[in-house]
């Protein structure tokens, strides 16, 4: 028998949403430190080499985030259901993805890193120094995948307070070591990437801690039910389906960056310049995503529409509260941002030509932001794909449209389109999802 259900408060949704903005925020503060620190040794190529090493791994891990994303939908609907035995499970399952898929990257590294190099060339110097980064860091993939399906099955169970620790202490340390390794002991690049390894050991190892509760079900280690056949396969799928969606978008954001190269340095810097501020954006509303992720998991697992239209509509009303003040800051504080961005003043110039687009993108993107969450939540990755393909196609089209006639205007104005192609078509498939829970 199912226990009764806590109401869907404003308050909950803040309590599940607030750890992670807050874990969000370190981020940046990390990548500043690591540049900053190789930038003391007062030479070019190992800022170059730790920011290009950094970028491939962070790329390839990228790939595994559908890990996080599938395993809060499929746990949160688990313990929705009351299946307590699937909760421990899932956790199990997800970390032998992560251990075969770090493990993977270890045996592939020469190809990988070869492939790399051949796509995104460097200075001799500049890449002989990212390839020993890189050799560096590639031992913890394991460690840094696992925190992918840990911070899944935390957010799941509404505690994301542990992920604020576990982002902390594994950001917070790397942070100190470099300051060790690179100023105190002279280790150079080898040292941040050292350094980078011991943090994310660490943060997989407190977030394991923090999931202990799987462990005290027998579940976890109860094998048939772990590689039963039916389980196996929706998990497969699930995870596929957000992968391809995953792909597309992150198509869609990289050929913005190189579609706006062809307008010169002058306007991809100032294109660089404010894509920060939607990254801003995203941070803060990664907390009400995940706030919905988790919320729609679980009425979908206890196969209550009701529960479903309630959480959908106040997490979203907390994201669109985000969206609007974000867009009222950029309108406000955006241009001293572009200033202490960009000391060039033919960047800053550009930049605010092009400002009021990224005022706008917030308030255009919420709906698109918020869906995302739910339809995860759902386990509607096959709907996601679909959508996300639909306004992939509909993004290219508007580019072919637009970019002739009004350049770079024309490519802030298909990226928009893009956020409400997705943001329609999501909402167009979201009474079939909110029906389905009925029948689960």
């Amino acid at each position: 028998m199912q226990a009764e259900p806590q109401p869907i408060t404003h308050r909950r949704v803040f309590k599940i949403a607030g750890p992670i903005v807050l874990s969000n925020a370190t981020v940046p503060i990390l990548g500043a430190v690591d540049v900053g620190v190789v930038g003391q040794m007062g030479e070019a190529a190992p800022i170059g080499a730790v920011a290009m090493g950094a970028i491939i791994l962070s790329t390839i891990y990228w790939i595994f985030g559908f890990l996080r994303m599938g395993t809060v939908g499929m746990v949160g609907q688990a313990e929705g259901a009351g299946d307590r035995a699937e909760v421990s499970a899932l956790l199990t399952r997800a970390l032998m993805i992560a251990g075969a898929g770090g493990l993977l990257l270890i045996m592939l590294q020469p190809l990988i890193f070869l492939a790399a190099f051949q796509l995104s060339p460097a200075s001799p110097e500049v890449e002989e120094l990212a390839r020993d980064y890189l050799a560096i860091r590639i031992w913890s993939a394991p460690a840094a995948i696992a925190v992918y399906a840990l911070t899944g099955w935390l957010v799941a169970m509404e505690r994301t307070i542990g992920v604020f620790w576990v982002q902390l202490v594994m950001n917070g340390l790397n942070m100190g070591l470099d300051l060790v390794f690179v100023l105190g002991f002279g280790w150079g690049v080898e040292g941040v990437a050292i350094a980078t390894v011991i943090a994310e050991l660490t943060g997989a190892a407190l977030g394991l801690y923090l999931c202990r509760a799987a462990f005290t079900n027998p579940a976890w280690r109860e094998w048939p039910r772990i590689f039963d056949r039916a389980r196996l396969i929706r998990m497969m799928l699930v995870n596929l389906d957000i992968l391809i969606r995953s792909a597309l978008l992150m198509i869609i954001f990289t050929s913005f960056v190189f579609l706006g190269a062809g307008f010169g340095d002058v306007t991809l810097a100032a294109n660089e310049v404010l894509i920060q501020f939607m990254y801003i954006t995203a941070y803060a509303m990664d907390g009400f995503a995940f706030a919905a992720e988790t919320l729609i998991a679980r009425a979908y697992g206890r196969g209550d529409p009701a529960r479903v239209r309630r959480s959908a509509i106040v997490a979203s009303t907390g994201g669109l509260g985000v969206c609007v003040i974000a867009a009222l800051f950029f309108a406000l504080a955006g241009p001293p941002l572009i200033d202490l961005m960009a000391k060039a003043p033919e960047v800053q110039a550009e930049a605010r030509s092009y400002l009021w687009w990224m005022v706008a993108a917030p308030i255009v993107g919420w709906a698109a932001w918020m869906l995302d969450g739910i339809f995860i939540g759902a386990t509607r990755g096959r709907d996601m794909r679909n959508m996300m393909a639909l306004s992939f196609v509909i993004y290219w089209g508007a580019v072919w449209l637009l970019l002739p006639t009004y350049g770079n205007h024309g490519l802030w104005m298909a990226l928009l389109i893009s956020f409400i192609a997705r943001g329609v078509t999501l909402g167009w498939k979201y009474p079939s999802l909110e029906r389905s829970a009925g029948e689960t």
